[in-house]
């Protein structure tokens, strides 16, 4: 007792006022082959976040070759003129540096992380991977073994077979949505180093490429570095590329994909709707929140909480493409998983929360709580340069302005309970939803049959 009273306790940390923040700008300009660059200086940030965009979109992929894109984007690393595969990987370690590559429906992306200090290194060994990948037969046939090798894993993972159905059953079979954005089995066993070049002196150039840079740029002569390394890259003009409109059937019905004495059933529900591009899209990020967004709402509340059928379901928009002319389009979805013996049950409450949110409207307080959620914590959320760096390369890829997500947030702040709840009932109408459960046919069939959501087909697994 004697040592605590003579202990001396330090005041309580209080907290500080609140400093006004906005999502930063960036500063656009350009090189002289024709990259559009945009730049973002961070201050304190010194590790670097480099995004390069490429017009590669899926939909571009040639007849038979779906995967090819990813091929490419994961061939970049693989060599260079300059380099070998393991010269290049070698290069990238000494830089402390990271670099990633994907294929999306947009396009190609790829991400590098580097400090300040080793960026010149960096940017030039992305140039050479730009300017002038190996592409070499070997590696390219080592990188479609491993796709190979990735594909029977997805397949096996309930939520990744659920994903692929759900785009199978939304989109027409001649859209590139419908299939796999990495390809299938057939698809990428047919892909070659010949078919890899092909696709990149086709598509790839910087004329129609962004790259976007965030990080401390002080004492950086940024325009220097990038004219060293990203301006040595060349290629010729391109003739605009025409873009279907994405198209969807969203009648109401329930596909499950069996899967023999599964003790779970994943469940993914979804349709299109609109895209950023979309002034409801404020209205609709807000009450797909108060919907499925975090342990607090509706979903969760009835599903985990009070009914115990799950760990979590969460209601989500994707944006699979986005077009200022109205041709883009997001996937709405709600995600979950259940106990095989509840998916009856468990599905007919979601259409009760979904039936009771059009009857009666969201809340103040979950509009309130939403709110506090998505704005509330975005400084945070855009701590790092590759945060920030990465929503730049979004809002470019998505054809949106620069201070979009800036308009953004001061728009959900000002968006009321009665639009959001209309956003969302629009989003989620209950007779036009796509249902897609993978588990045992066998015991939820019959109960999912009579909640009379839609015609139930059910479909064998790979």
């Amino acid at each position: 007792m004697t040592e605590l009273a003579s202990m001396e306790f330090h005041p309580q940390p209080q907290a500080g006022e609140p400093r006004p923040w906005a999502f930063p700008a960036p500063e656009r300009g350009s090189l002289g082959n024709g990259l559009t660059v945009l730049r973002c200086h961070r201050p304190g940030q010194q590790v670097v976040a480099v995004e390069v965009l490429l017009d590669a979109p899926l939909d571009a992929e040639p007849a038979g070759l779906d995967g090819v894109a990813t091929i490419m984007a994961r061939a970049f690393s693989e060599g260079t003129d300059k380099h070998s595969a393991e010269e290049f990987a070698a290069e990238l370690e000494r830089c402390g540096a990271t670099l990633d590559a994907h294929a999306d429906h947009p396009g190609v992306r790829l991400s590098l992380e580097v400090p300040v200090s080793r960026l010149a290194k960096a940017l030039g060994l992305i140039a050479d991977a730009l300017r002038a990948p190996a592409f070499a037969d070997s590696e390219i046939e080592r990188l479609v073994r491993n796709r190979l090798d990735e594909i029977p894993h997805e397949l096996a993972n309930p939520s990744r077979r659920a994903a692929k159905e759900l785009s199978k059953e939304l989109f027409p079979a001649d859209s590139r949505m419908s299939r796999p954005r990495q390809g299938t089995e057939e698809t990428v066993a047919a892909i070659d180093s010949g078919a890899v070049r092909a696709f990149y002196e086709k598509h790839v150039r910087p004329a129609t490429a962004t790259a976007v840079v965030v990080g401390d740029l002080t004492g950086v002569d940024l325009d220097a570095l990038l004219g060293d390394t990203l301006g040595t890259w060349t290629g010729s003009a391109a003739e605009p590329r025409p873009v279907p409109p994405v198209s969807a059937d969203d009648t109401g019905r329930v596909v499950i994909v069996d899967r023999p004495g599964a003790v779970q059933t994943q469940l993914l529900i979804g349709r299109t709707g609109a895209d950023r591009h979309d002034r409801v899209w404020p209205a609709q990020v807000l009450g797909t929140y108060c919907l499925g967004g975090t342990l607090t709402s509706r979903l969760d509340r009835v599903l985990r909480e009070e009914k115990g059928y799950t760990y979590g379901v969460r209601a989500f928009g994707q944006v699979l493409r986005s077009a200022p002319d109205g041709t883009g389009a997001a996937m709405l979805a709600i995600s979950g998983s259940v106990d095989t013996p509840n998916t009856g049950p468990a599905l007919g409450d979601l259409w009760t929360v979904l039936r009771t949110l059009a009857a009666e409207g969201l809340t103040d307080a979950e509009r309130d709580v939403a709110v506090q959620n998505l704005v509330g914590v975005a400084p945070l959320k855009y701590e790092t340069a590759a945060a920030v760096a990465g929503t730049l390369a979004d809002q470019v890829e998505q054809h949106l302005p620069d201070d979009y997500q800036a308009t953004l947030y001061r728009q959900l702040a000002a968006t009321g309970t009665v639009e959001a709840t209309a956003a969302v009932v629009n989003a989620f109408p209950v007779d036009r939803l796509v249902t897609i459960l993978v588990g045992d046919a066998a015991q939820i069939k019959e109960p999912v049959e009579a909640l009379g959501i839609g015609e139930v087909t059910v479909v064998a697994a790979e």
